[in-house]
């Protein structure tokens, strides 16, 4: 059988594609990876050619065996990893045989990593993806993380090349990490001063932070909440809720929200977000809206390099 089996689930793993899209009227929020660019990365890494329903490691501890020859790799957080007890490189792909055993350790820098194999998993799909949203109960095995004996079905695919990522490539998940702010049609009910308030401030990542949202504390933004009625929430938005301190909403928010929000983060920053942990520092910075073209740019630039250090 093509497939892996799960034998130790870890703290959360649970499965992930690019997420669910076109469904927010139903409620639904898009899941998917909360590191979208290290998400991406493996796919690159194993050369699957569409976004693959790879496993989201959330702390670590999964462990799974092979029941076929294939190819996997291992992107994210600093989580140690071996196959039948040897080390392994993260950010490379590697080959394994059938009965091999993948293990995870528990991370030491950032919070989750990406175990895809070449092909991707092969599961049905809910509301046309795989990802899972636990508050839903929708995507992956029932909608909710992995369990023990857990059959993971695979594409029959083998890649005849390995490819490794440049260490200078791998991103510092340990860094102070600064967010892009664009502001939001809200902006005007914020005074000059809380503007400067918000982007001089600097926060610090609290115990309520998840897939759902990171709280940020720290000074309290003091202004005068104003009464607002629920309405849609996009990904990276930056709520700011009656205590005044910032709540950043990630892939498994809520779809509709009554807090105001001074604007929102860029995604690749929302991505470099959920990869720091409880007492990491935050800091916000103020962007216009003729940047975004600028940021698109260094986004394909990056893209495109980041293609070119693969290597074999």
């Amino acid at each position: 059988m093509s497939a892996f089996v799960v034998l130790k689930p870890g703290v959360l793993s649970t499965l992930q594609d690019q997420g669910r899209f076109g469904y927010a009227h139903l409620g639904l929020t898009q899941g998917g990876p909360a590191d979208a660019v290290s998400y991406r990365i493996a796919d690159l890494l194993l050369q699957n050619p569409n976004p693959s329903c790879q496993i989201e490691v959330s702390v670590g501890g999964l462990s799974v065996v092979a029941l076929t020859d294939s190819v996997f790799c291992v992107t994210g957080a600093q989580m140690p990893l071996t196959v039948n007890g040897q080390p392994k490189s993260l950010w490379r792909s590697h080959p394994v045989k059938k009965d091999d055993v993948i293990e995870l350790g528990f991370a030491k820098s950032g919070v989750r990593c990406y175990l895809a194999v070449a092909g991707g998993f092969r599961l049905a799909k809910e509301f046309g993806s795989n990802s899972t949203v636990l508050r839903e109960k929708v995507g992956g095995i029932a909608g909710a993380a992995l369990q023990q004996g857990q059959f993971l079905p695979v594409r029959s695919a083998y890649r005849p090349l390995f490819w490794s990522l440049p260490e200078k490539c791998w991103p510092d998940f340990s860094a102070p990490l600064q967010l892009a702010l664009l502001p939001g049609y809200q902006q005007h009910w914020f005074e000059d001063a809380q503007w400067q308030q918000l982007c001089s401030s600097e926060y610090q990542v609290s115990g309520g932070a998840d897939r759902m949202g990171y709280r940020l504390q720290g000074e309290p933004l003091l202004y005068q909440p104003k009464a607002l009625l629920s309405e849609g929430i996009c990904y990276g938005a930056v709520q700011l809720p009656p205590d005044g301190l910032p709540i950043v909403l990630l892939n498994d928010r809520q779809t509709l929200g009554g807090y105001p929000k001074p604007g929102v983060i860029l995604a690749q920053h929302a991505a470099a977000l959920a990869q720091r942990r409880q007492g990491q520092v935050v800091g916000f910075y103020k962007i216009a809206p003729d940047q975004l073209e600028l940021h698109r740019q260094e986004q394909q630039r990056y893209w495109a390099e980041l293609a070119m250090e693969l290597r074999s």
